[in-house]
């Protein structure tokens, strides 16, 4: 129910102003003077386009933790150590699949929750982010094991083939562990003291 639908309780000066305005947004603006449609994007840029997608920290690490961690539920993401309140996993998971990243499934077992995946586009995020995982190990303190990224780094074909076959096969066992931030937190303060 709108105000406009209660008139009787409104003054006819407040219902003629909500009248136009209603009017204008179905019209597109106030004067009748057509304006030009915005665009979606900032530019043609194809890094740009993908930042729009999923440049963000938190869109950035849905997707690590689909893809190498094997989580799929709302309660994974928010229980995977970094921080995220529940407002930002929530509109995050959205922009993702309206993006086409991610798909949201109902539980077999369970109707009520729903299990995330990612789509084959979402999937060919993998070479970006095992990059993004190397380069990150290499240039900063992390809680990553070196044995871990020398691994990566000279066996990336390999990583990702699997990375897709577990995809393919649904297979939600994790890829890499856990990078321990109390690990990365001693490395960085034995860097700054020494």
């Amino acid at each position: 129910m709108t105000p406009l639908d209660i008139g009787w309780q409104i003054p006819w000066h407040t219902r003629r102003i909500l009248n136009h305005l209603r009017n204008a947004s179905e019209i597109g603006n106030l004067f009748g003077v057509a304006r030009r449609p915005k665009s979606r994007h900032r530019s043609g840029c194809p890094v740009s386009l993908s930042l729009e997608s999923f440049g963000d920290r938190w869109s950035l690490l849905i997707i690590r933790d689909l893809m190498v961690r094997g989580y799929r539920s709302f309660k994974e993401f928010q229980g995977a150590g970094e921080g995220i309140a529940t407002n930002i996993l929530a509109d995050r998971l959205r922009k993702l699949k309206e993006a086409g990243i991610v798909s949201a499934e109902s539980e077999e077992a369970d109707g009520r929750r729903v299990c995330y995946r990612l789509t084959e586009k979402g999937m060919d995020l993998a070479p970006v982010l095992l990059e993004l995982l190397i380069w990150g190990a290499r240039h900063e303190q992390s809680g990553a094991s070196c044995a871990l990224i020398t691994e990566m780094s000279k066996n990336r074909e390999a990583l990702l083939a699997e990375v897709r076959r577990r995809w393919r096969g649904r297979d939600s066992t994790p890829l890499i562990p856990r990078f321990d931030a109390e690990v990365a937190r001693q490395l960085a303060g034995a860097r700054q003291s020494g």
